[in-house]
């Protein structure tokens, strides 16, 4: 008998819109594991746990993805900036809570994601932690958006003074790994490694 899969109500944005300025070329569209993409292994993945992912830009880049009207968020303005993309994505959300995560961190597993979720209920953001804080791999309150707002009008573009002026849940996690970021050609071919292990 198949077990049957409760998919989260709550939306997923995945966050492509950086720079990649330390990878050399765009992170986003780089092959991982089995898919075309980065981006397209993230949704993939996520797309099995949550009933609606998003995927956030500055630019439509996705070939992969269908419906873009509804399911692709681009940032509006020049500037590269995760807190111009969070409040984007929180404006354009109908709904309480989003989870966010970047593209460049795939080894996140689909039960830490439900954790950071379950763990949410009691905080307006709820973000996960190892030996570092992880600012963008969270859920978020969409009501988060009028101090935003206020952030952008006096130019602050930090993630952490988000998290500290308001309440945040840190959840800890043990594995480091887990939560590796893919900001060099190093990082990538170690995840790389990391996930062919675990197919194996």
């Amino acid at each position: 008998m198949s077990k049957t899969v409760i998919l989260s109500k709550i939306p997923c944005v995945i966050l492509c819109g950086g720079r990649s300025s330390r990878m050399g070329e765009d992170k986003s569209l780089l092959p991982f594991s089995n898919s075309n993409s980065l981006t397209q292994y993230q949704y993939d993945k996520l797309k099995s746990n949550f009933e609606e992912v998003y995927i956030s830009s500055k630019i439509d880049k996705f070939d992969f993805l269908k419906n873009k009207e509804k399911y692709l968020i681009l940032d509006k303005g020049e500037i590269f900036s995760p807190i111009v993309a969070l409040q984007t994505i929180l404006q354009t959300i109908k709904a309480e809570k989003v989870f966010i995560i970047t593209v460049d961190t795939p080894l996140v597993s689909i039960d830490s994601i439900n954790e950071l979720i379950n763990s949410s209920n009691e905080s307006e953001i709820c973000v996960a932690q190892t030996l570092k804080t992880h600012n963008l791999c969270g859920v978020f309150s969409t009501s988060l958006v009028k101090f935003i707002n206020e952030m952008l009008i006096t130019d602050i573009h930090k993630v952490n003074y988000l998290l500290k002026n308001n309440n945040t849940k840190y959840l800890d996690f043990p594995n480091d790994d887990e939560f590796i970021n893919l900001n060099n050609k190093d990082e990538y071919k170690r995840a790389l490694n990391i996930i062919s292990k675990s197919n194996n």
